[in-house]
Formats: C-alpha cells, sequence, structure tokens
C-alpha cells in the first residue's frame, strides 16, 4: 500500500472514532452538545477534547463517555466549564489564597502562590510546615501542586478550587507524603468534609455513600438550589467517577 493509501486509510478510521465520540456525548443526558459544542481529534489512539461545558458534571462525563472507547488510549484534556461568574485570574488566585490560608485543616501547611512566575509565600507556618500548597492560575484555570500530608487534605484543596466563582477547571496535581491508599471510604470522608464546610448545604439531611468511585447521595432538603449544589460538591472531590444523586427536594 502507497504512503498516500495508508495516509487516507489513517484519516478515516480516526474520523470514524470521532463519530462514535460524537455519538456519545449526544447519548449523555448532562451534556448539552447544541449549547456547548465539544471539539473532538484522534491522532494515535489520543483524543482531545476541546470546549467549555455548563458544569463539572458535564465535564467529568463527557471525558468519561470518551474514554470508554476502546480505541482510545489516552485523552489530552483541553475541556473547561462555564465559570459562575467571569473572574480575572488574580481574582481568582486571591479568592483562592485567602480560602486556604483561612482554612484550620491547613493551619500547619504553607501556603505560596505564583505571581507572574514567580513564587511568592503568602503563609508560612509559625512551627514549622508539614507541606505545601502552590497555587496558579493561568486563564481560570486552577493548577494546585506541592505536598499535603493525606488525601483528605489533596481533596479539600481542590473543592476550594472549584468554589471560586470564576474556576473553569481545577488541576489537582498535589502529592500526598507519606503515600497514602486510597479507597471509597476516603472518597466518601471528602465528600462528607466538603457538604459540612459548604455554608448552602445542610449536611445533616444529606447521607453520601461509595461503591467504585460512585457517590451516591440520599436525604431531604428544603430546595433545588440546595440539592443542586450538594450534588456538586461531590463532583467536585478529586476521585469522584460519577454523583448519582438522589436527594429529593420537599419544602
Amino acid at each position: 500500500m502507497n504512503p498516500a493509501q495508508t495516509r487516507n486509510d489513517k484519516t478515516k478510521d480516526a474520523h470514524a472514532v470521532v463519530e462514535r465520540a460524537r455519538d456519545a456525548l449526544r447519548s449523555e443526558p448532562h451534556i448539552d452538545a447544541h449549547r456547548t459544542p465539544i471539539s473532538l481529534a484522534f491522532d494515535d489512539g489520543v483524543m482531545t477534547v476541546e470546549g467549555e461545558v455548563a458544569d463539572v458534571a458535564a465535564k467529568k462525563l463527557a471525558l468519561e463517555r470518551v474514554a470508554a472507547l476502546p480505541e482510545v488510549i489516552g485523552i489530552l484534556d483541553r475541556l473547561h466549564v462555564k465559570p459562575a461568574q467571569r473572574m480575572g485570574d488574580g481574582q481568582i488566585r486571591d479568592h483562592l489564597r485567602n480560602a486556604l490560608v483561612g482554612e484550620p485543616a491547613f493551619a500547619d501547611l504553607a501556603i505560596h502562590e505564583v505571581v507572574k512566575r514567580r513564587d511568592l509565600v503568602a503563609r508560612e507556618p509559625a512551627m514549622g510546615a508539614r507541606g505545601v500548597i502552590t497555587v496558579a492560575v493561568e486563564d481560570g484555570v486552577v493548577v494546585l501542586n506541592g505536598v499535603v500530608p493525606g488525601l483528605a487534605q489533596k481533596r479539600l484543596a481542590g473543592v476550594l478550587a472549584w468554589w471560586v466563582p470564576g474556576s473553569r477547571d481545577v488541576i489537582n496535581g498535589l502529592a500526598v507524603d507519606p503515600p497514602e491508599a486510597d479507597s471509597d471510604g476516603e472518597i466518601t470522608e471528602a465528600v462528607r468534609v466538603a457538604l459540612d464546610k459548604d455554608p448552602f448545604v445542610n449536611d445533616s439531611q444529606v447521607r453520601a455513600s461509595t461503591y467504585n468511585s460512585v457517590v451516591t447521595l440520599d436525604g431531604l432538603v428544603p430546595t433545588e438550589a440546595e440539592r443542586e449544589m450538594a450534588e456538586f460538591d461531590a463532583w467536585y472531590v478529586f476521585g469522584v467517577d460519577r454523583v448519582i444523586d438522589r436527594i429529593v427536594v420537599r419544602r
């Protein structure tokens, strides 16, 4: 077979995989493919997924649907979330820095921020740091780097980053030292912490459980807005693949 024919066949195969991915996205109820179109490109087993979707649930489910295709061995994630409020990178960084500094769970961690490529110290514990969280923001995308002493701190930092109204995405690169085994129980505990810290959710009315990284929420809340906020709190937790929301609104 000549090189031109090989290239043509490869292009046709890639086009077929992209079309199957589009079909998979259209079949997901959380994704409105007409209002928030997602761009796809496939090459050598890697699917590039790009665009802006309505919320974190749509983002995670879109990536899950594409990753489920047998031809896809890797994903280049350029999919972001439409922010609740348009904010500049400096505003997002300031909001998150203040949230991290004010969080009691991080009292023994150093908090740094990257400003114009310079690493600046926002807070250094007086008794010595057990770890460090470094915050960088570019085009609304929050990047967390550093080292924390447990998965609980890693997950909570990610939730706080998602809570900033201007955040379009959160890349949680925090390392855990010493290494800690993950489990469904760890995820459930992180979801409970997020619900407890959310001032707009009465966590005593919501129950969470996890199986194979899928979180199920049950309970009673007085408004649809509170139900949605509780569900998104679960989606924001690092390691959660899907959320089954069984919360009932009872006024």
